[in-house]
């Protein structure tokens, strides 16, 4: 049978996990009978219960294997260090939370087989959706349609199938420290088909998601897929340089022709300001893109592998993308159904 990998992201879902794990096995039993499933959370480290409540979902159902990374890296490396680990027919993606309702799935995989390589869950926001998130999110999609080099369609989703071939792209060629995987997926190309759904409200706790990491997670898929930016920072330099000529050049007019008193201090402190402004801002978006550029040249590991378990303990564990290095504990704390390795993820 065709083998699928299904995987999701998990930060402080201790509220809604097992829930959602019950949502999910119901659909994938559902089709159990022609698709073999491996679900494969990947869990950035918390305070509260989920990897405890993980361990327990992996110890009920034989289909789940967990990664937990060695600190928070966020949801695009968690999706990341997922793909590195899907070795299946075709890879999944989805939230853990419920807003991406895993009743799709079936949908997603019949546009598979039917010879997409990339099936999109496209979002269609509702009432359930607050009025400031809907537009501040359609203004950014519209913004990067216009900027960005990749057709990014409006409400795409972190939810979507890759075929195998696809996920091979992902895990041997595009290996970005600051991956904005809706746009890479538009920028790789292949067969893609979209799905549009109504996202679910949450059915418990709040978005991990605040303003300040929109605010980034935007500003690095603009600056990722555009260099509009930067020739923006150029036409507005000519622009206030040519201002500026043309204003010396009124005042040396206005001295010699007329008695017309020249303006002192005042349009002086004004002008000084203004291109001070300007020169930060530009300085700003400059800053943005050394920064990509250093993250790339330091070349670390893009996360790291704490534990790993389920899906048959150490027996089924596939072997590690990269340097396995052992953790140091005393044999009596270490649980031998929970191997316990320290993974790095370039």
């Amino acid at each position: 049978m065709p083998k699928i990998d299904v995987i999701c992201p998990v930060y402080r879902e201790e509220e809604v996990i097992e829930l959602f794990h019950r949502s999910l096995a119901a659909v994938l039993d559902g089709l159990s009978h022609r698709y073999a499933f491996r679900i494969l959370y990947v869990a950035d480290p918390s305070p509260d219960r989920t990897e405890a409540a993980l361990s327990a979902i992996a110890q009920q159902d034989a289909r789940v294997e967990v990664l937990v990374l060695s600190r928070r890296f966020g949801h695009q490396i968690a999706l990341v260090a997922g793909l590195d680990h899907s070795r299946g027919d075709a890879a999944i993606m989805l939230d853990s939370d419920l807003q991406h309702p895993p009743e799709l799935i079936p949908e997603l995989i019949e546009h598979w087989q039917a010879g997409a390589e990339i099936v999109q869950a496209v979002r269609r926001d509702g009432g359930e959706t607050a009025w400031l998130k809907r537009m501040t999110s359609r203004w950014f999609y519209e913004t990067f349609l216009r900027l960005g080099a990749v057709d990014l369609r409006s409400g795409a989703a972190d939810y979507r199938l890759l075929s195998a071939r696809v996920a091979a792209v992902f895990r041997e060629g595009l290996r970005e420290h600051n991956p904005f995987l809706r746009g890479l997926v538009g920028w790789v190309g292949y067969r893609i088909v979209y799905v549009p759904f109504t996202p679910q409200r949450r059915a418990s706790g709040r978005s991990k998601y605040r303003p300040t990491t929109l605010l980034n997670f935007a500003l690095n898929g603009l600056c990722s897929f555009s260099k509009l930016p930067l020739r923006f920072c150029i036409g507005t330099g000519f622009l206030l340089a040519g201002l500026s000529i043309l204003s010396g050049l009124l005042q040396v007019l206005a001295y010699v022709f007329s008695d017309y008193p020249v303006p002192g201090w005042a349009s002086l402190f004004s002008t000084v300001s203004l291109i001070g402004g300007v020169q930060l801002f530009f300085l700003g978006v400059l800053g943005e893109y050394i920064g990509l550029i250093v993250d790339e040249v330091k070349d670390r590991p893009r996360y790291l592998v704490d534990k790993r378990f389920g899906l048959g303990h150490a027996a089924n564990v596939h072997p590690p993308l990269g340097a396995v290095i052992p953790l140091t504990a005393r044999e009596d704390e270490l649980d031998e159904s929970r191997p316990q390795t320290a993974e790095v993820g370039r």
